[in-house]
């Protein structure tokens, strides 16, 4: 059996609908990235992304009832490339780590709306606010990994924008806009594999 055809029928497989429950992934934090825009002085683009964080991810294409999605994120791990800044980030006027150090998120319901894209509805959690989320995220592909023919690579990839002040993340001089802009855009991108 040549490796194109078994890929397929390993992850055709690994998909099926005879599977009693959606496989669970393993993140590949060496190919993922949390990472976020925001602009300064409403002109600049400043960029930046979180080095930790966990997911657990339960998925199938063919089983969204069961499918569930859990992300936290440590907001110590914050880094827009300027010590000064991630330090000012991490105070009281915005995250506030010392008190608030995780922003998570809890699916309740993961819904197929167009081919090879999703969205999880759920909870985010940031400071100490909690709000409805709908989290988009497109299914970009998936592979049997060159490494080993058991393993099942796929890539997940999440564009979406947040007010931060929904979340109260800024206080005093920093709930205006004109030093750091409300809306944040957050781009996620994800590699995971399991054994299917």
């Amino acid at each position: 059996m040549n490796i194109f055809l078994a890929s397929i029928l390993t992850v055709a497989l690994g998909f099926s609908p005879l599977q009693l429950d959606p496989p669970t992934w393993n993140i590949d934090k060496s190919h993922t990235n949390v990472g976020f825009t925001v602009k300064h002085f409403q002109v600049t683009p400043v960029q930046g992304e979180f080095k930790d964080y966990d997911v657990d991810l339960k998925f199938s294409p063919d089983d969204l009832e069961n499918s569930s999605l859990s992300v936290v994120i440590d907001v110590n791990s914050i880094d827009t490339d300027n010590e000064r800044r991630d330090g000012h980030l991490k105070s009281e006027d915005f995250f506030n780590v010392a008190e608030f150090d995780n922003i998570t998120f809890e699916s309740q319901s993961i819904e197929a709306v167009g081919e090879n894209q999703f969205v999880a509805k759920g909870q985010l959690t940031m400071r100490d606010v909690t709000r409805d989320f709908e989290l988009p995220f497109s299914l970009l592909g998936l592979v049997q990994s060159p490494m080993d023919e058991n393993v099942t690579v796929a890539a997940f990839q999440s564009e979406f924008q947040i007010d931060r002040m929904d979340y109260e993340v800024g206080r005093g001089d920093f709930i205006a806009d004109i030093v750091v802009a409300h809306e944040v855009d957050v781009e996620l991108l994800v590699e995971v594999n399991a054994e299917l």
